[in-house]
């Protein structure tokens, strides 16, 4: 299993909006990638700043690039994303999963 880790940061008024806007977007669109294990989606509250860690899991990096494309490191962004991010950060980061539950 892979595990794909996506961070993005927005103001924290605008965290559940954000949260929502990421539950009708991204979340059911990897839920629906053939491949993919599952979703979760982290929030953290810092000051001003809300962090989302987005942490989806997959079968392989065929898998992966059913949702990402080809560059599987490229983050896929969604059209509103930047009415909401501080920056589209341009990559993501993979790990191989040693450990399941």
């Amino acid at each position: 299993m892979i595990a794909r880790l996506w961070h993005g940061i927005t103001a924290a008024a605008k965290a559940d909006e954000y949260l929502d806007y990421l539950n009708k977007t991204g979340v059911p669109d990897l839920r629906a990638t053939e491949g993919n294990e599952g979703v979760f989606v982290l929030r953290r509250i810092a000051g001003d700043h809300a962090h989302f860690l987005l942490i989806s899991h997959w079968e392989s990096f065929e898998a992966i690039k059913r949702f990402a494309g080809e560059d599987v490191r490229r983050a896929r962004y969604y059209p509103e994303d930047e009415k909401f991010l501080f920056e589209l950060e341009p990559q993501v980061e993979h790990y191989e999963v040693s450990v399941r539950p």
